[in-house]
């Protein structure tokens, strides 16, 4: 394979817009790009979510999940091309129960924190949340891949449990939201 990156200074962007890799040029601010922007950064979350001490089971899955993430921003990148598929979603959902099934169930909302890993995780579950807003409304007005939309669904659920598992494994004890 060649380099695919062997020019990184193109110019080709200094006029506002930007390449799809089907060729076709669109504005920066096209609801696509935007789209794929939301992807880029729920993947550089997750790559800061990784700097911490993880559980391997946790570390291994979310590494595997950057992979995908990648592979969602190439399939918005080629409108008309499906690159997740319904094994995608059911790996995500398989790892979300081997994770919830050692966890006490909740009874109450509980507030984003604990440790520094845990709190790392909820921000991710809220860029993952905003990534699949952004997705469902590009969506309205050029239809994607539906497993693309689920996907991002149940990665936010993932990471929701595993933010949980990450208190845990650090005995940090969840803090229950109350209402005044």
């Amino acid at each position: 394979m060649g380099h695919r990156l062997s020019k990184i200074v193109t110019r080709t962007g200094d006029s506002g817009t930007t390449g799809l890799a089907t060729g076709e040029r669109v504005p920066k601010w096209d609801d696509r790009i935007e789209a794929i922007g939301e992807i880029d950064e729920l993947n550089s979350q997750l790559g800061v979510l990784l700097t911490h001490e993880l559980p391997a089971v946790v570390r291994d899955f979310l590494q595997a999940q950057q992979h995908r993430l990648f592979d969602l921003g190439g399939e918005l990148s080629m409108p008309g091309v499906t690159v997740l598929r319904e094994e995608d979603i059911e790996r995500v959902e398989a790892a979300l129960e081997a994770l919830n099934d050692e966890l006490q169930p909740l009874k109450e909302f509980i507030l984003p924190g604990g440790s520094a890993a845990a709190a790392s995780c909820h921000l991710v579950r809220a860029v993952a949340r905003r990534a699949e807003r952004r997705l469902w409304a590009l969506n309205a007005e050029a239809p994607l891949n539906t497993f693309a939309l689920r996907y991002l669904n149940r990665l936010s659920d993932y990471l929701f449990v595993a933010a949980r598992t990450l208190a845990r494994a650090e005995g940090v004890q969840e803090v229950s939201w109350c209402q005044r």
